[in-house]
């Protein structure tokens, strides 16, 4: 791994162990792979990547990149941050308002020959973009530009791994989207490694080769989004990405034995359950499956009904918060020519073909 992080502790000076802003963290990145740490607030993601820059001293574990040891908490050692040649890009920019946009680039690169470093500049305005706007004022440039002058800047002295601290979280959702796609591809050109951070999910779709949920100062899974998605290692997980709820229900290996079992639910049998392997530990079988919304499809023809309690409009879907008669609640994408109206019965099936369940959570 080019990047490695081995059991890496964090914490602040007058807290306690088990408040510890990053607990035991380990993870890996390939060169030229692109990661991205994801988490509610506070979970503890900018404090990681403070820690892989230098930033933040280690009171656990270590660090290594290309090889090499940056950080280890059990020696003491702690490569200056000036010396790693990791470059950051921040959420505000930070470019100097005092300087051109080619001057702000240029700003990394002082060390190389005036030719050289004029080459340089170019070539990174032309990277991103930009190459008309050498001579402009940074607050010239929409915000979507000046961040991505911040990342030519960040890239210009070829730093051996780049750092994104929630670089998109002053644009509009409409370019953040955009832009997530633009950078991801300027990176994959350049070959450059790089680790974000963000709290938006399709952006960290947009952009991670592989993503890491964090809570707590934990990371509960480092994976690729359609695992994270399908397979989540932890209810954390199931709950954090996407849409779903949790329902009661029972795993009967005896039924359907050809397909490995099915899994009983207030929706019927789900069945199929090689493709994703179930734990045998559930008392009497017992456990909770996970329904995401796309796992419920409306159909008139269904016996099972369920009452609209709530719908959310998205443009080509509604999200539908249902209610069986049961008492239990799932959600549902539907798509939005069917317009029905909160308090109508509609008709619902599961069409589930990752069956994920986890130990049944009282209450």
């Amino acid at each position: 791994m080019f990047l490695s992080l081995e059991s890496v502790d964090v914490r602040y000076a007058g807290s306690r162990a088990d408040h510890a802003a990053v607990q035991g963290v380990s993870l890996g990145l390939a060169a030229g792979q692109i990661g991205v740490l994801i988490g509610p607030s506070g979970c503890g993601k900018t404090t990681l990547l403070r820690a892989v820059a230098g930033l933040e001293a280690l009171h656990g574990g270590r660090v290594r990149m290309d090889g090499h040891l940056l950080d280890d908490a059990e020696s003491g050692l702690q490569m200056p941050a000036e010396a790693r040649r990791i470059g950051m890009v921040f959420q505000d920019y930070a470019l100097f308002p005092h300087l051109s946009v080619a001057d702000n680039i240029a700003f990394g690169v002082q060390h190389l020959p005036r030719a050289e470093r004029a080459v340089r500049v170019q070539q990174m305005l032309d990277l991103v973009g930009l190459g008309h706007a050498a001579k402009r004022a940074p607050h010239q440039l929409s915000g979507g530009q000046q961040q991505r002058i911040a990342l030519a800047r960040a890239l210009a002295p070829s730093p051996r791994l780049l750092l994104l601290d929630e670089p998109f979280s002053n644009l509009d959702v409409d370019l953040r989207e955009r832009l997530a796609h633009e950078v991801r591809n300027i990176l994959k050109n350049t070959g450059t490694t790089a680790l974000f951070v963000t709290h938006d999910q399709l952006e960290a779709f947009a952009l991670g080769d592989v993503i890491g949920v964090m809570q707590r100062g934990h990371l509960e899974q480092w994976d690729d989004a359609y695992a994270l998605y399908h397979r989540p290692a932890t209810r954390f997980v199931a709950r954090f990405i996407g849409h779903g709820v949790f329902t009661p229900a029972h795993i009967d290996r005896a039924a359907a034995a050809d397909t490995g079992g099915c899994v009983q639910t207030v929706l019927g049998a789900l069945e199929d359950l090689q493709e994703c392997p179930l734990p045998e530990a559930y008392p009497g079988g017992n456990c909770d499956v996970l329904l995401r919304a796309d796992d419920i499809v409306h159909d008139d023809a269904s016996p099972v009904k369920a009452r609209i309690e709530r719908k959310a409009f998205r443009g080509s879907e509604f999200l539908y918060t249902l209610r069986l008669a049961s008492g239990e609640a799932v959600l549902a994408h539907v798509p939005s020519h069917h317009d029905h109206q909160i308090g109508e019965w509609i008709g619902i099936r599961a069409e589930v073909d990752h069956v994920v369940t986890f130990a049944r959570e009282d209450g």
